[in-house]
């Protein structure tokens, strides 16, 4: 299952059922698990932790060294989870002595030329269209949609089923099921047609726009605004993380 061209350190960890690809460099303290596809010309470095059927792409870069001036080489690492893709020349740093640790969770597409900076956090079912960058200590949630030529400034946090078109620059946090646009990054709806794929009823969906409404088109103030969803959301539990987010954001939220 390894290509007899392939460099694989004695350090690694490999189950038995990976493949790896011609001129695939695979370094020491990392490991791999079962059913995953290392293509030609991948380069992964440890300390690094891949889980079951993951598909790395050629040239892609896997754990490498963060791109930190402040870094010196300390004992950082990389974790990713499952059912993971990393197309073409893909890169994935593993974290910094701040958290120590970059995570990405399962089911991710991360298109040709993404980049996942050093201590970022993703979660789970994201997609990153081609050329699309988190900064630094990034934060996505689960079901966050990138589209091509997208970035998010360091620190930033984008909430789960937000989207981002494409060319757009974030440089506040997104809350969470909100479409966003431009250069810097500002709301322009709900991720309505996002929703609708995912199960999200017309009743769901209506309570979402109600909510960015209050938020972003009513004139009351953030925390007005967020006192005035709190209340609704026993009502309607999809508004529970919208609302949790407004109360969490650390760079203020895209307005």
């Amino acid at each position: 299952m390894i290509d007899p061209r392939a460099v694989v350190d004695p350090g690694a960890r490999l189950a038995e059922d990976v493949q790896v690809g011609a001129f695939a460099v695979i370094g020491a303290q990392v490991e791999i698990g079962p059913g995953c596809r290392i293509g030609p010309h991948a380069v992964l470095q440890g300390p690094a932790r891949l889980g079951a059927n993951n598909q790395v792409f050629p040239f892609a870069s896997i754990g490498a060294a963060p791109q930190d001036r402040k870094y010196r080489d300390e004992d950082t690492r990389l974790e990713i989870g499952d059912d993971n893709v990393f197309r073409e020349c893909c890169t994935v740093n593993r974290g910094t002595t701040a958290s120590g640790v970059t995570k990405v969770g399962n089911d991710n597409l991360c298109m040709a030329y993404t980049h996942v900076a050093h201590d970022c956090v993703v979660g789970d079912h994201c997609i990153m269209a081609n050329y699309a960058t988190l900064g630094g200590h990034v934060e996505l949630g689960d079901w966050v949609i990138m589209a091509g030529y997208s970035g998010i400034h360091q620190f930033c946090k984008v909430g789960a089923h937000a989207f981002l078109a494409n060319n757009t620059a974030v440089t506040r946090d997104v809350p969470p099921y909100v479409l966003v646009t431009g250069q810097p990054a500002r709301p322009h709806s709900i991720n309505s047609e996002g929703l609708k794929r995912r199960g999200f009823s017309e009743q769901q969906i209506r309570n979402l726009r109600n909510a960015y409404k209050a938020l972003y088109r009513s004139g009351l103030k953030l925390a007005e605004a967020t006192q005035q969803l709190q209340t609704l959301v026993q009502d309607q539990p999809e508004l529970e993380i919208f609302v949790g987010f407004l109360g969490q954001a650390t760079r203020s939220i895209v307005r």
